[in-house]
């Protein structure tokens, strides 16, 4: 088993910076990739960004050069920073975690942290 805990939500202004960061605890030994994913009100829960045990990372296009996934391997954790922030980014963010093999994984998911951009 794998618990995620997410912190770093609140409520920014437009152009403003937050940072997100996740901590897994329990069973992390397995896990291969983590990501950041995001579900606005009345829409689908779509992925943000996401990072593999090696280091590749990959992006949504809507947040590409304003947020930067980061995972801290020695601590179990992964960030993600978010710049530039825009009221479409309004959200709650959800920490995720697959353990195991490509082949056969579990998945994780944290409690999630809201995010509000508005003025």
């Amino acid at each position: 088993q794998v618990q995620l805990v997410e912190s770093g939500g609140g409520l920014v202004n437009p152009g403003e910076s937050l940072r997100l960061s996740c901590a897994a605890s329990g069973d992390t030994i397995n896990i291969f990739r983590m990501a950041w994913y995001r579900q606005a009100p009345g829409k689908q829960r779509d992925l943000v960004a996401e990072t593999s045990a090696i280091g590749t990372t990959d992006y949504a296009d809507s947040v590409q050069g304003r947020f930067i996934i980061s995972r801290d391997n020695a601590k179990n954790t992964v960030s993600l920073q978010m710049n530039n922030l825009k009221p479409e980014d309004t959200a709650v963010y959800s920490c995720y975690a697959r353990s195991g093999t490509p082949a056969r994984y579990i998945e994780y998911w944290g409690q999630g942290a809201l995010v509000i951009v508005s003025s």
